[in-house]
């Protein structure tokens, strides 16, 4: 039995209603037998939730998230299906949890309602100010999505729903740090996560116009931190995922990703058709573990391919033993890192010991003030 399990459900597959120039999962689709398994189907998310629930044990935790492609393409009946079936399979003992990350193209009133109805924590893609955004995020007929994008953000919060900003981090971007945050919180919003551009499969790093150089990543991050920890210190917090890992990281905490733990294996990629696989990055056909029914999850979980992937997940780069912040990069995502025979490298290196050497006293501040507030509520109790 798992005591928690997570899904990274792709219910459109890598279909999706826009061309952003940057959408590494076009490019991973392109490099598989086929670029899309289609809509996932009734018996396909039945076979999935029934899963879930039969091997999750008593206090357990499941995690479902949706993602793309554009997982709203699947249709809000798509979502009302899933929602009965859970309802079908679901044991009181177990919590449950509701994701989804959209390019919110397609959010209207009634979507609004069904993610506050369901307690889906809901991410809008929107990467900073309207020219930024529309720089690289466009849509099939090539037109700029910033509009649309803000108003469903606008619409989701007026209806209660809890709701975040995913940025995705170019080398344009990476000049105006404190442009962007200011950007979102003049949009309203208060949880913020950024995530780095990622260049082409087996295509060498930073070749791409919109590449995201290591120095350049550095800087954003000093940056960007700056503005953040002026509202920190001036009272006006807005939540920015990244740092709040490091702050936790110092208070002896797990973080929240394991691009930050450093650790793979994590959660179960969901294709359309059922078939597993163990990231979000690696959807590939050298790395499919099966598929949802076949197996159980646990056998899934740990079989031949996922232990493969596990292991070389576990190469760290050798410049890691000899650095001070390797608690706090833990030698960082692994498809930043860099394999050859007899070495490995993470890309962001520099910009981590950049950004750590310049944000470290600040952290442990903040994390030295998380725990005295910790202590206080703890002795109120």
């Amino acid at each position: 039995m798992l005591r928690n399990v997570s899904f990274l459900i792709k219910p459109a597959s890598s279909l999706c209603n826009m061309r952003c120039s940057y959408c590494f999962y076009f490019d991973e689709s392109a490099n598989r037998e086929f670029a899309s398994f289609g809509m996932m189907n009734h018996e396909t998310l039945r076979s999935l939730v029934k899963a879930a629930f039969e091997e999750i044990s008593p206090g357990g935790v499941i995690s479902f998230a949706f993602q793309g492609g554009e997982p709203m393409l699947a249709g809000i009946d798509f979502f009302r299906d899933f929602i009965s079936l859970e309802q079908e399979y679901k044991k009181p003992e177990v919590t449950v949890q509701h994701a989804i990350q959209t390019n919110g193209l397609l959010i209207d009133r009634e979507w609004a309602a069904f993610f506050k109805e369901n307690n889906f924590l809901t991410g809008i893609s929107i990467d900073g100010d309207k020219a930024l955004h529309d720089l690289h995020r466009i849509d099939a007929a090539r037109k700029g999505t910033w509009n649309r994008a803000a108003q469903s953000f606008a619409l989701l919060k007026s209806q209660g729903v809890e709701v975040n900003i995913l940025c995705v981090v170019t080398g344009i971007a990476a000049k105006s740090p404190q442009k962007i945050y200011n950007a979102f919180k003049k949009l309203g919003a208060e949880y913020l996560q950024f995530i780095p551009c990622l260049d082409p499969l087996e295509e060498e790093r930073g070749k791409q116009r919109y590449s995201l150089k290591p120095k350049e990543y550095g800087s954003f991050l000093c940056g960007l931190f700056d503005a953040w920890y002026l509202d920190w210190k001036s009272g006006r917090y807005v939540s920015v995922r990244l740092f709040e890992d490091y702050v936790h990281l110092f208070m002896g905490m797990r973080p929240s990703t394991c691009s930050t733990a450093g650790n793979c294996g994590s959660y179960f990629v969901v294709e359309g058709d059922g078939s597993l696989y163990p990231c979000d990055f690696y959807v590939l056909d050298e790395w499919k573990m099966g598929k949802i029914g076949e197996n159980s999850l646990e056998s899934i979980a740990t079989g031949e391919v996922a232990t493969r992937f596990l292991k070389e997940g576990m190469r760290k780069p050798e410049a890691c033993s000899e650095c001070r912040f390797v608690r706090l990069c833990n030698g960082g995502c692994r498809r930043d890192r860099i394999f050859t025979e007899n070495s490995v490298q993470n890309y962001y290196c520099e910009a981590f010991k950049t950004f750590f050497s310049y944000a470290e006293a600040r952290l442990m501040e903040i994390a030295r003030a998380e725990e005295a507030a910790m202590r206080r509520a703890g002795s109120r109790k």
